[in-house]
């Protein structure tokens, strides 16, 4: 499992010290910095998930680290403050943070909310899969069981059409419309015919009894709307 690492910017050292403590026992591994340049010199050097951020601090505040930090990073941010009045708040928020919690707080409280903050901004790939195999279209990458398989442009074109309809026949001349033109190939259908061949032979376990890329008789091919 990925590790959540937290930077908390607080001058406090009883604060860093418990709150340290207390996030370590909520799985969390956290790294601390006392003021605004430590705290940058800190990010340039770890990537982080969340940053827990005073607005009272030693050196600098927490309004001016927060706005250098989100002019350099995509971090979600939760001020700690004991300043619980609606401007000190509002300007907070106004800044870019995702939230804000007052001191003193629960420390079960601020972990909900932290939990919260971090599924709000989670970027989890927008992957396409099918029994064992998956797409990253981001990066174009094709694995199954977890190993990457090598196609060639107009097999990953192929293959990526079949996703994008999943449910539906698609006929042979829907198919070559849309791949005839992939890496400036010429695609006819018998043409077709040996690239699906070619691309059972690499995601089919049996590829003579294919079950992800299915041959509908006299209509075309079609794979399942439930294959995820």
């Amino acid at each position: 499992m990925q590790e959540t690492n937290i930077l908390l910017v607080e001058d406090d050292r009883m604060i860093i010290e418990n709150l340290t403590e207390f996030l370590k026992t909520e799985g969390f591994q956290v790294w601390s910095a006392d003021g605004q340049e430590k705290a940058m010199k800190i990010l340039r050097n770890q990537h982080f998930d969340l940053i827990l951020l005073d607005i009272t601090l030693a050196q600098g505040n927490g309004y001016s680290t927060c706005t250098q930090i989100k002019s350099h990073y995509e971090i979600p941010i939760i001020f700690l403050t004991a300043l619980d009045d609606e401007f000190s708040v509002v300007t907070g928020l106004d800044m870019g943070a995702d939230d804000y919690i007052s001191k003193p707080f629960r420390p079960r409280e601020l972990v909900s909310r932290m939990r919260t903050v971090l599924r709000r901004n989670s970027k989890t790939p927008n992957f396409l899969s099918c029994r064992e195999i998956r797409i990253d279209p981001v990066k174009g990458i094709v694995t199954k069981r977890g190993e990457e398989i090598f196609l060639s442009a107009l097999e990953y074109r192929l293959l990526l059409v079949f996703f994008q309809h999943r449910g539906m026949v698609m006929s042979r001349s829907m198919l070559l419309e849309e791949i005839w033109d992939i890496a400036g190939e010429y695609v006819n259908d018998n043409t077709l015919t040996v690239y699906i061949k070619r691309l059972r032979d690499k995601i089919e376990d049996n590829p003579q009894e294919p079950k992800i890329i299915k041959t509908v008789r006299g209509l075309g091919y079609k794979m399942e709307e439930g294959c995820r």
